[in-house]
């Protein structure tokens, strides 16, 4: 997997390459990639354009997201694994440049991973401003205060909720309509959701509930209990299938 670096340079290639096959599109590629002298400046101003259009809050938002990289710069290698994964796992990608431009789960994710910065360093109200207007242009919802790994993919990206103290581990795909949250049951406490995990669209993960690493679940599947790790879980409520021994045994 490459470094922040080596990815922005990369992108960099694909930029001037597509720059110059279509100079109508070069204009658009020029000022949101090549203007840049860094993976970091380019990603805070397209996370900026994306959440305040043209207006004050784009640069409201682009120095949101300036701030968060350069006060941790580990967000931008988590940003780096997040694209590369997109790659990866979708078969109609090739290039790192086209989910960067324009898929709005990434952004939707990376104007996260600011909001959560924002939020653990006390300027909740900056959080939840980001949280509320990624909600409304991009149709995503992540709270500041869950906790999600790297090399994520929110795969078509609209309606995605995601409450408050949810766990995500590295390397998980979600798809549009998951709804993942605490239940109406008391104590009230979020799911915990292991590495390498499929969730389908339309799925709703409720309540004090843990999802193993490399469990599947099915699209519209309902789970209000523990999955174990390598199974699949469908329907409403959830049943497990295609279960490894090890968990079957369990």
């Amino acid at each position: 997997m490459l470094d922040s670096d080596s990815l922005w340079q990369k992108v960099r290639d694909e930029a001037q390459s597509s720059a110059n096959a279509d100079p109508v599109f070069g204009k658009a590629v020029a000022s949101a990639i090549l203007a840049h002298d860094g993976f970091a400046a380019a990603l805070a101003d397209l996370i900026g354009q994306r959440l305040g259009g043209g207006g004050a809050e784009r640069t409201r938002f682009t120095s949101f997201s300036r701030n968060a990289f350069r006060g941790e710069p580990d967000l931008i290698e988590a940003a780096s694994r997040d694209l590369q994964a997109i790659a990866r796992r979708d078969p109609a990608v090739a290039d790192l440049l086209p989910p960067l431009l324009h898929y709005k789960g990434y952004i939707a994710l990376q104007a996260w991973r600011v909001s959560n910065w924002l939020w653990r360093h006390d300027h909740r109200d900056a959080a939840l401003l980001l949280q509320n207007e990624a909600s409304n242009v991009l149709q995503v919802s992540i709270h500041p205060a869950a906790s999600i790994g790297s090399a994520v993919y929110l795969d078509h990206a609209t309606g995605i909720v995601i409450g408050a103290n949810v766990v995500i581990g590295d390397e998980v795909t979600i798809l549009q309509n998951v709804s993942i949250g605490r239940s109406s049951e008391l104590p009230a406490r979020s799911p915990r959701i292991g590495c390498g995990v499929y969730i389908g669209a339309g799925a709703s993960i409720l309540g004090d509930v843990s999802i193993g690493d490399f469990a599947k679940i099915g699209a519209g599947t309902v789970v209000t209990s523990d999955i174990p790790a390598g199974c699949t879980a469908v329907g409403n409520p959830a049943r497990l299938t295609n279960c490894p021994e090890s968990a079957s045994a369990a």
